[in-house]
């Protein structure tokens, strides 16, 4: 990304801002699973290559 000067750049966060809303307990609900399922699968994949080192070594 080029340099923007600070007024493009504080004009364009206002403009986030402005557009931005809050999600609706759904939305939050959808975005919590989703997370926690893929903290989940990372933990699960980190956990098999902990044992698999375990048994190799």
């Amino acid at each position: 990304m080029k340099n923007l000067k600070f007024t493009e750049l504080t004009k364009r966060c206002i403009r986030i801002l402005h557009i931005s809303r809050k999600p609706t307990g759904d939305e939050y609900a959808k975005v919590a699973r989703v997370t926690a399922l893929g903290i989940a699968i990372f933990g699960l994949v980190g956990f098999i290559i902990f044992i698999l080192f375990g048994l190799i070594g």
